[in-house]
């Protein structure tokens, strides 16, 4: 009885203690920078609705709602986004809890009763997020339409910046965090509780290759929706609605990939960590990667996604004006480059949230995963490991990782744009007695590829600088006494 209560005792005054665990900061950071970024583009719709009521009279409506979907579809980008960061969070967190999940299970928990508490927890980091991110996106709000009152000299437009609809993002925040608690939780269900005499938190790359039934739906989706893309760039030669079988072959092979990355990320992590040389500290931080596949794709996965919105609408935008200059007879308007390249530039902008929040995501997955490695360090540096040596292995690992994530997402990345500017704009001819139909290889723009590159070596600098620091902060008999 005196145990029980031991046990039990501290619970209530407790509670919320979780929210001071490694990665419940960021997980609270990636739901709130969605929120705020889900209600600055709601009220910049409604700024810009407004506005051009009051310049084009009935005329600007149509524009209006133009913009209100594409805001709307930068928002469930966003949301998307973070539900992968925020499911392979609590994943890694629960990877973690293993040995005390089985502890619970040992004193008479339930699996089911332990993920529930996972889930609420996901539910408190979703509500504090919404919040932070509903008024920062409201006083941003407020800031961004004061300035283009002040400054870009446009009409006085009368136009109420706190509404009900702001809202929405928030609860939808909220749902996808909690749904994405539950997802990446689903580890709980599989723990034993003889596995309270174990340390190990991370599944082996043997035990990563179970599941059968996932792999093959993810396999299947990839090749669905392969086949899709290929079905509407075929189709985009003669109508342009080939952009919505486009839509649904992207939409579902990036779906696959993101279920199978631990098929398709390890060979192209044994790829990437052959080029780092065969040094003692290299081969180490490759070997890592390989280890546990798991945990690489969980780190892979976010900044793939990042980089691939980014290129696609990049390469998209290139492309389109590749097929519409064959479609024209080889030439096209300056402006008209001009107002396509503004264009693509402000859709890159509101990618590149997206992308902020895939490289919290690493940033707050790869400290997660040095905390729980410890024990694994502290043996390293009592072998005889020097700390440089060990930073420079997290360095490695943090490299190994972005270097693959982004090859991986650029080549998405440049087979996305290309098929969406292909299937939309194949069959639209832009010059009287030219024939369209023409089918153009996918071009490239240089610049935001060094961009992206040149962000990505920053990314890596920046996200193993607190790991490493952890990594040789513990001294090597207080880290093997962690366990």
């Amino acid at each position: 009885m005196t145990a029980v209560a031991a046990v039990s005792a501290p619970a209530r005054p407790r509670r919320a203690a979780f929210l001071t665990e490694r990665g419940m900061g960021a997980s609270v950071l990636v739901a709130a920078l969605s929120t705020a970024f889900g209600v600055i583009l709601l009220s910049t719709t409604g700024y810009l609705s407004a506005l051009l009521r009051a310049v084009f009279g009935t005329d600007g409506g149509t524009l209006g709602l133009m913009i209100a979907i594409l805001s709307v579809i930068f928002m469930i980008i966003a949301m998307y986004v973070g539900a992968i960061v925020t499911a392979n969070t609590f994943a890694t967190i629960v990877a973690g809890r293993t040995r005390r999940i089985a502890l619970m299970r040992l004193i008479g928990a339930s699996a089911h009763t332990q993920r529930a508490e996972v889930a609420r927890q996901g539910l408190v980091v979703g509500v504090i997020g919404a919040v932070v991110g509903l008024i920062a996106g409201v006083g941003l709000s407020y800031a961004g339409i004061a300035l283009a009152d002040a400054f870009l000299g446009v009409p006085e437009v009368s136009y109420a910046v706190v509404q009900a609809w702001l809202a929405l993002p928030a609860a939808a925040v909220v749902l996808t965090t909690w749904a994405a608690a539950w997802t990446g939780s689903r580890r709980v269900l599989s723990v034993t509780p003889l596995q309270a005499l174990g340390g190990s938190v991370e599944r082996t790359a043997e035990q990563a290759r179970g599941g059968a039934g996932r792999n093959v739906g993810a396999i299947a989706l990839i090749v669905i929706g392969g086949a899709l893309l290929g079905i509407g760039v075929a189709l985009g030669l003669m109508t342009p609605l080939a952009i919505v079988v486009s839509f649904f072959g992207g939409l579902i092979s990036f779906t696959g990939l993101v279920l199978g990355a631990t098929l398709v990320m390890p060979p192209a992590l044994r790829l990437v960590g052959s080029a780092f040389g065969r040094s003692a500290t290299a081969r180490m931080a490759a070997a890592n990667a390989l280890r546990y596949p798991e945990r690489s794709s969980r780190m892979a996965i976010g900044v793939v996604v990042g980089v691939t919105l980014v290129t696609m609408f990049a390469v998209a935008a290139e492309s389109a004006k590749a097929v519409m200059i064959a479609n024209s007879g080889g030439a096209m308007g300056a402006e008209f480059a001009t107002a396509m390249d503004l264009f693509a530039g402000i859709m890159m902008g509101l990618v590149a949230v997206s992308a902020v929040i895939a490289a919290v995501g690493l940033v707050n997955l790869l400290t997660i995963g040095v905390v729980q490695r410890r024990t694994e360090l502290g043996l390293l540096r009592a072998l005889g490991l020097s700390n440089p040596q060990v930073r420079r292995m997290v360095l490695l690992e943090a490299a190994h990782i972005t270097i693959t994530a982004v090859a991986v997402g650029l080549v998405l990345g440049i087979g996305y744009g290309w098929a969406a500017a292909q299937s939309l704009l194949g069959s639209i001819s832009t010059a009287p007695g030219v024939i369209a139909g023409a089918l153009v290889p996918p071009a490239v723009p240089w610049v935001p590829m060094v961009v992206i590159v040149v962000a990505t070596a920053v990314l890596t600098l920046v996200a193993s600088v607190g790991p490493t620091r952890l990594a040789t902060r513990v001294a090597p008999v207080e880290a093997l006494a962690a366990d």
